[in-house]
């Protein structure tokens, strides 16, 4: 049961922007995965970030994220994720309840994900903020109200991307700061080590996305 708390926050593709890099504390480098933490309200509560280079090409990795629908796949402890409306190739809506062991109940969130290219550096930028009334809440489960954040990929040579992601979450109800500060510090290595397997299937290798240059 233990494990499942510190893994619960890396359920959301939800993300703060970047703040200034010496806002932030680097609490973990292993396996190639930097984590770091900020403080971001008076309550305690912590932000995330995490960077990290995979090899791939920025559209692989830009379907991955985009495919909602395989979430349960290699985020863990996702207990559904499905498309609510894709606007556009490079934009959707989508729901994700997150499963949490007894007798916290679960959480789930609406995320708006949109993709934008800067055209000269190529580096791809996907907002993911949390849009709390899109559907009614449906209780027990808590539905996240306030989660905003960002993933930066950055192209680099030898086919790799620099992947730079950042999140503050709200989770609201009645779990502790402190565990949920556990969980920003924990929790991102177990989903990214399934996202660098997740992200060599053929349906995202062989990945044609018409709005992503891969330079």
């Amino acid at each position: 049961m233990h494990k499942k708390y510190l893994l619960y926050l890396m359920l959301f593709f939800l993300y703060k922007a970047s703040y200034g890099q010496a806002d932030w504390t680097l609490k973990s480098t292993k396996n190639g995965l930097h984590i770091y933490t900020k403080t971001v309200s008076s309550s305690g509560l912590k932000g995330i970030r995490v960077k990290c280079t995979l090899p791939a090409k920025l559209s692989q990795i830009v379907a991955l994220i985009m495919d909602v629908n395989a979430g349960e796949e290699w985020v863990y402890g996702t207990k559904s994720s499905f498309l609510l409306k894709r606007v556009s190739s490079s934009e959707l809506y989508y729901y994700s309840e997150v499963d949490i062991p007894w007798p916290i109940n679960n959480r789930d969130f609406i995320a708006h994900l949109t993709v934008s290219q800067d055209p000269q550096t190529k580096v791809v930028t996907i907002n993911g903020p949390t849009e709390a009334n899109y559907l009614p809440a449906k209780p027990p489960i808590v539905r996240v109200s306030h989660s905003i954040g960002k993933w930066v990929l950055t192209p680099a040579k030898n086919n790799l991307v620099q992947i730079d992601y950042t999140l503050e979450v709200d989770p609201g109800g009645t779990i502790p700061v402190w565990l949920v500060n556990l969980f920003a510090t924990s929790g991102p290595a177990e989903t990214f080590k399934k996202m660098k397997e997740q992200v060599k299937k053929p349906q995202y290798v062989n990945a044609n996305l018409s709005f992503i240059d891969n330079g």
